[in-house]
Parts: C-alpha cells; sequence; structure tokens
C-alpha cells in the first residue's frame, strides 16, 4: 500500500501559505525604489551597535546564552523585577507563536481588533485556532477602538484576546480604561508594542504588576531600527514567563542579535535621536498633507501614516501605481468602511518624506 504524504499533515495548515511580504520582495529585487512601505527604521543601526556586531560575530562559533544580560537590562528599563520577567524571541512573530503555542488548542478562539497586523491570524490559524475580528469603529474621519465590542465577543472558546498599542496601521492608542476592562476579564491579554518607543509613556507595561494575565510584546524592528536583526521579546508575570518559555525552540536568538540590542538598549541617546526624528516627520507630512480636499489623515503615533482617499474619487491603488512609477514603494490597504482609498506611507528619510509629500500633492492636482 502507497502512502500520500499530502494526507499526513494536519487538516488546519491544508491551504494556508507561506507567509510573503511581496513589497519586501520588490524591495529586494529593486533597490532603487524607496521603501517606504514596511514600517522600517531608515536610519542604519547606531555605531554603537555596530561594533557590538562586529565584536561578537567573531565569536558565532559558539553558543549563545540565554540572554540574561540583556533580559535584565529589558527589566530594568520597564520597572519589572529582574530577567524572569523577560521572554526572547526571533523577532516578535515567534513572541506571538510561543505564546500562542501555550494557551491554544483545535478550535479555540483569538479576538483581534482589527484592521491589526495579520501575524495574529496566521498564527492562530497554524494552531487549528479560529480568529474573531472585531472592527474599530470608523466616524467622524477617525478610527475609534470598540472595547465593549471586545468584551463581547467573549466566549468560553476564547483563550486570547490581543489588542496593539499603538495599532497598526491606524497609528493610536485605546484608552488606559478600557484596557484595564479587558486585564480584568482574567483571559490571557498581549498588549502588542511593536511602535510603543515613539511615545513610550503610553505603554501599558505597568498592568502587568495587577494582572498576571497581560503579556506586552515589543521589537527592535521600528524604533531601534534593527529589523534585519529580528529580535523580540515579551514582558509579563515570572510564573507566566516561565511557562511560556517551555516553547523555547533552544537558542532561537543568536548571540550577535542580543548583544546588539544590549548595545542599543544602552545608547539611550540614539534612541532618542530616532524618536524625536520621526514625530518630527510624522507632524512634517501631516501639516503638508492636510489641505487635500477630501484627504483624510490618520494622526499617527508610529513610525507611519493611514491615509483614505475615497472621498476624493480616487482609489489607494492608483496613489501606489503613481508612487511606484516615481520610484517610491507605499503600502497598500484592503477595502474596508465601503472605501478603496486606503493606502499607508512608512517614514523615510528626510528627502525620501519630501519626495513623498511631493508626489502625493502632485497626484491630487495640488500646486504649491
Amino acid at each position: 500500500m502507497k502512502f500520500k504524504v499530502e494526507d499526513y499533515f494536519v487538516p488546519w495548515i491544508k491551504g494556508i501559505p507561506m507567509y510573503i511580504s511581496n513589497h519586501i520582495e520588490l524591495a529586494w529585487q529593486r533597490p532603487e525604489l524607496h521603501r517606504m512601505m514596511s514600517n522600517e527604521n531608515p536610519n542604519p543601526p547606531s555605531p554603537k551597535v555596530l561594533e557590538a556586531i562586529a565584536k561578537y560575530g567573531a565569536m558565532d562559533n559558539r553558543y549563545p546564552d540565554q540572554g540574561l544580560v540583556v533580559r535584565g537590562k529589558i527589566a530594568e528599563i520597564n520597572g519589572l523585577p529582574g530577567a524572569a520577567n523577560v521572554m526572547l524571541g526571533n523577532g516578535s512573530s515567534e513572541v506571538f507563536d510561543m505564546i500562542f503555542r501555550s494557551f491554544l488548542e483545535v478550535g479555540d478562539e483569538v479576538i483581534q481588533h482589527t484592521p491589526c497586523f495579520g501575524i495574529y491570524k496566521l498564527r492562530c490559524q497554524i494552531l487549528g485556532g479560529k480568529i474573531v475580528s472585531v472592527p474599530m469603529v470608523y466616524k467622524d474621519k477617525q478610527m475609534c477602538y470598540d472595547a465593549d465590542g471586545i468584551l463581547n465577543a467573549i466566549t468560553h472558546k476564547t483563550k486570547i484576546i490581543v489588542v496593539a498599542n499603538p495599532n497598526n496601521p491606524t497609528g493610536n492608542f485605546m484608552d488606559e480604561k478600557d484596557f484595564i476592562r479587558i486585564a480584568e476579564t482574567g483571559i490571557p491579554f498581549i498588549v502588542d508594542e511593536a511602535y510603543i518607543e515613539y511615545a513610550f509613556h503610553k505603554s501599558m507595561v505597568k498592568l502587568i504588576k495587577d494582572y498576571p494575565n497581560v503579556l506586552v510584546t515589543r521589537t527592535m524592528s521600528k524604533a531601534y531600527g534593527l529589523a534585519g536583526l529580528r529580535f523580540g521579546y515579551a514582558l509579563g508575570d515570572k510564573k507566566v514567563i516561565d511557562q511560556i518559555s517551555a516553547t523555547l525552540i533552544p537558542w532561537n536568538v543568536g548571540t550577535v542579535p542580543m548583544w546588539a540590542a544590549l548595545a542599543a538598549f544602552e545608547d539611550a541617546e540614539a534612541l532618542k535621536q530616532r524618536v524625536d526624528f520621526n514625530n518630527s516627520e510624522v507632524s512634517f507630512i501631516e501639516e503638508s498633507l492636510s489641505d487635500i480636499p477630501g484627504f483624510v489623515i490618520f494622526h499617527s503615533y508610529a513610525n507611519y501614516i493611514l491615509f483614505d482617499c475615497g472621498a476624493t474619487g480616487k482609489t489607494g491603488a492608483e496613489v501606489l501605481k503613481y508612487a511606484q512609477e516615481r520610484n517610491m514603494i507605499l503600502r497598500g490597504e484592503t477595502e474596508k468602511y465601503g472605501s478603496n482609498g486606503w493606502f499607508r506611507v512608512t517614514i523615510g528619510s528626510k528627502e525620501e518624506n519630501r519626495m513623498f509629500v511631493k508626489v502625493v500633492r502632485e497626484f491630487f492636482g495640488m500646486k504649491d
């Protein structure tokens, strides 16, 4: 009897494709295009980080340790007792995977607030879970969180709730009192703070002390500018972190990323420069495009800005095409809330941001 290998796949992963970011593939294939689509930092790593990469790259013949030094530094920055409150991952994407594996069985539910980062749905489906999407409310040219909608979506199958803070792609924050309301359910609650360094005072890490079900996830890919090194982490109650850490693949984070991350954490001035530059450029772009009739700009506390040009009679796809013809990659968005005018820009260099403003104003027929 001959068996077919496809019959051995667990049924819930059948038909799920590999996660590929086509816009990133395009950027590597065509380096002449300006990368203003993936929420990357336009600034290269700081000299101190590059020194650490060179130093520890020469030690890559040795296995890494468990990262107690960098975990301790992360705990210190966030006012947590120590390294045991921190779990490291190969980017925050792996951190989500480990958390989801710790709580989900086949048929269990994960509540997400949409629009949001696509990795939550992917990791849920890979484990045979069911994603429950609660849409944000779009009104008065603002995207509003719906905490009541999240709470009303809870069932006996709900095993995880995940909310981004600030949200990707809308760039705004949910009210602290609503984070508390969700935390009080006792359900594992992931607060995704991938972009929190741009407005650190809005972090919900303080909830961990009173709510052991709260897990805060972070990445070094954004404000710190280390997307290529793949370094993420989770913050939480010691007992909870201990248990989730059982899912760790041994040596999941390499020596170079760990020590490079430590150098980045210790280089507070470099982070401040990047944050100040980003926030200034966000203001520049928002102000420079504010006079386009029918053009909706969502004020951002991150390193990207979301737009809706549906009321102008144009589509987001048309904007992307026009920009790419001028050597610039922007990020598309799916049709939602009755509009197909959605698109997003990542904050680039000073020159790129001015180029972006010029291209958008030209597209909408605005004269300076």
